[in-house]
């Protein structure tokens, strides 16, 4: 087995289109599988990466803590007996990376490569067009609706400056000397906004 099935497939989409979704929606999973199938060829399991993309937002609640969780906890329920075991346990273990953006020491050289890859196309939107990017973060706004602006502008500041000190953005080869230039430029500008947002509330 290589993909879920048409049944699984459609389970998800509905899943990807809870009203509480501005960013994490069906179309961030469509933009992921565009940069899957560019580096398909690089990946020592595939299969298992294929599966945690499409999983690894299954479950988002924005006022909860442990949506990465649930999600690799859903994909463990979901997924068929035909799925290899050793697929189902490295996409378990790449979806609850994603929620440090952090690389385990104690993987293998190969699931530490292939979890690199799928962590840096995780974090392609950060170095989208100046547009797409600005759009994306008015989305994260809208899913964080609930809480107040001084409180979100403190902690979105937080988020993004933990981003750019980061020694390097992208894990990979690969997308660090593609994308890390655009998304650099892209946190700069967001968290100029911010830091100005939050003099103004003091």
């Amino acid at each position: 087995m290589t993909a879920p099935s048409a049944l699984l497939i459609d389970d998800l989409k509905t899943r990807y289109s809870e009203p509480q979704r501005h960013y994490h929606s069906w179309d961030h999973i469509e933009a992921l599988l565009g940069h899957y199938h560019q580096i398909v060829d690089r990946l020592n399991d595939p299969v298992a990466v294929l599966w945690a993309l499409y999983w690894h937002d299954a479950i988002y609640d924005p006022q909860a803590s442990d949506n990465e969780d649930k999600s690799a906890d859903l994909l463990n329920e979901m997924a068929p007996a035909e799925l290899a075991g050793t697929s189902k346990q490295r996409a378990d273990a790449i979806i609850r990376a994603t929620k440090q953006h952090v690389i385990p020491d104690t993987l293998a050289t190969e699931d530490r490569a292939d979890m690199a890859l799928f962590l840096d196309i995780d974090l392609s939107i950060l170095a989208a067009p100046e547009r797409v990017f600005k759009a994306y973060e008015d989305q994260i706004r809208q899913e964080y609706a609930f809480v107040p602006e001084p409180i979100y502008v403190q902690a979105r500041n937080a988020i993004l400056k933990g981003f750019l000190n980061r020694d390097r953005l992208y894990f990979s080869d690969y997308f660090h000397e593609q994308w890390t230039l655009q998304a650099r430029e892209n946190l700069q500008q967001s968290i100029e906004i911010l830091d100005a947002k939050e003099r103004e509330h003091g």
